[in-house]
């Protein structure tokens, strides 16, 4: 399996100009035989909507989406986009499209609206988390600050997941006295640690470029099961990263390190019904 991660640059609002540049993505991933090609976080419309969210958004039968749909017979491909539902809800979402479908949808449950972030102004909640059947394996998609919480790796390894896909748009904050992005940092040793505790390939899409005075640290990365970095972007360049994927890497893993087979679901509810009943009643001492 070759998988392609997309690192672009996409334009505020520019819907048909962010399409253009997919198909070309796309089209530059097939000619390199790859067999899925991932896009960043709201890839489609870029990310500091604001007042424009609406304008920009597409519901999963939009003929705006026709020209991925249609590439999706010849190669997978994952891409960020405003979703509006059918009641009139805009949600920061992933599709994943296959053989000329849509396979599955991830509406981002987490929405940072905290220091730059505003998110929770303008996009829904999503409400739910599920690992889908590819032909390549069980796939789980993440958007950016879902990963943040840690419960969301577990959950899609525990529903199946041999592989995590995360979609961002990680904005560059900080600098540290060697030279490097903080915050850039602090992602890449995430991404090491859900790959390696969970035995699945990790990949990292992120974006790179400047939007509204933000700047974006790009870094897209593939993390295999052993937490080995097999494949890492520029954190200033548009490109298209290309890695190759032995699948059995994960079943050595697992053989290794069994922690799949020793998570304890009965254990994690009891303590989770412990915690709601007594935040219920006031607090973990009340």
């Amino acid at each position: 399996m070759k998988i392609a991660i997309a690192q672009i640059k996409s334009a505020l609002g520019a819907f048909e100009d962010n399409l253009d540049k997919h198909l070309e993505y796309i089209n530059k991933a097939r000619e390199r035989k790859s067999d899925l090609v991932i896009f960043p976080e709201l890839s489609l419309t870029g990310y500091s909507l604001k007042d424009i969210t609406s304008e920009v958004a597409v519901r999963a039968d939009d003929p705006r989406l026709t020209p991925l749909i249609e590439a999706s017979k010849k190669i997978d491909i994952v891409v960020g986009l405003v979703e509006e539902s059918d009641e009139f809800l805009y949600y920061n979402a992933a599709f994943y499209l296959s053989r000329g479908r849509i396979l599955h949808a991830h509406r981002k449950l987490y929405l940072p609206t905290y220091g730059m972030f505003e998110e929770g102004r303008h996009f829904a909640t999503g409400r739910s988390l599920l690992a889908f059947q590819t032909r390549f394996g069980r796939i789980g998609i993440l958007i950016c600050e879902d990963a943040w919480h840690s419960i969301c790796p577990l959950l899609l390894t525990l529903k199946g997941s041999l592989f995590i896909i995360n979609v961002a748009n990680g904005t560059a904050r900080g600098m540290s006295g060697t030279g490097r992005i903080k915050s850039a940092r602090v992602w890449e040793r995430m991404n090491t640690f859900y790959a390696v505790n969970h035995s699945v390939f990790f990949i990292f899409a992120n974006r790179v470029g400047v939007e509204d005075g933000v700047s974006f640290w790009g870094g897209s990365e593939i993390i295999d099961p052993f937490g080995e970095p097999i494949a890492k972007a520029s954190n200033t360049d548009e490109e298209l990263l290309l890695c190759d994927i032995d699948i059995d890497i994960a079943r050595r893993a697992r053989v290794r390190s069994p922690l799949l087979r020793d998570e304890r679901i009965d254990f994690a509810l009891r303590e989770f019904e412990t915690l709601f009943r007594s935040e219920g009643a006031g607090g973990i001492d009340g």
